[in-house]
């Protein structure tokens, strides 16, 4: 081999040691977000998106996305719990993808923002009571 060719694949190597990794954790440099902590933070990450950063939800070509804002519906605690861990129409299950502790803040901001003024608890505990196995996709 020629002294050139080494030189060149000796400089590769230590470029390529020296360059960041991604972790697959969060941090500097992680290829994932932190999970969120608050019920706020849930719904800005998963659920503003559809039903939009004032909870008065939004319409498209191929679905609507139901308000949240002064919505009755969601006095009952258990329906929200279980629209989100089930899903419900366009909306997908969380069941599988938010803690119980996630859906009980989620539920909870929602049952008291945006015009809501439900300010019954939801607790991880009538979560986990509620969840049950999540749907599985029709084949």
């Amino acid at each position: 081999m020629s002294h050139v060719f080494i030189k060149i694949v000796a400089a590769c190597a230590a470029f390529v040691m020296a360059a960041p990794t991604l972790a697959d954790e969060p941090g500097p440099g992680g290829s994932k977000l932190a999970p969120p902590k608050t019920g706020e933070e849930t719904y800005r990450m998963i659920c503003q998106s559809c039903h939009m950063p004032d909870g008065k939800g939004a319409a498209s070509a191929s679905a609507g996305y139901p308000s949240l804002a002064n919505n009755p519906r969601l006095a009952a605690a258990p329906y929200p719990i279980i629209t989100v861990l089930r899903g419900k129409g366009a909306m997908p299950w969380f069941a599988d993808t938010l803690t119980p502790a996630q859906t009980a803040d989620v539920v909870g901001y929602i049952r008291t923002h945006f015009g809501n003024s439900f300010t019954a608890p939801v607790t991880p505990e009538m979560v986990s009571a509620l969840a049950g196995k999540p749907p599985t996709p029709e084949h």
